[in-house]
């Protein structure tokens, strides 16, 4: 499976949790990926909120903001418990089709 690249890499906040570029390129890629806007960052640069599954099967959260082409990974850490529940919830739901059968 191809991924997008993310040319932009913040490694300070990622290096602390122990998460790799590669993994933070592989939830963009696997299914199901939850993303929001993300609140309240002051920055004036609209960031986003992704959780989402690396091909090793590590949940991950992941801020990040969108330049041109490019992915900026802002942040990257394992799931909250709370965010586990929350992407748990998103995998059992029925898609619309199958909510009209």
């Amino acid at each position: 499976m191809t991924h997008p690249r993310l040319p932009e890499w913040s490694a300070s906040g990622a290096a602390w949790h122990q998460v790799t570029q590669a993994e933070c390129e592989q939830i963009f890629g696997n299914l199901p990926l939850l993303v929001s806007v993300a609140t309240g960052t002051g920055s004036g640069e609209p960031r986003y909120f992704a959780l989402g599954r690396t091909d090793g099967v590590r949940e991950l959260a992941v801020v990040f903001t969108v330049r041109g082409k490019r992915v900026r990974v802002i942040s990257a850490r394992p799931m909250s418990r709370r965010e586990r529940k929350e992407y748990a919830h998103a995998q059992v739901a029925p898609t619309p089709e199958e909510a009209d059968s």
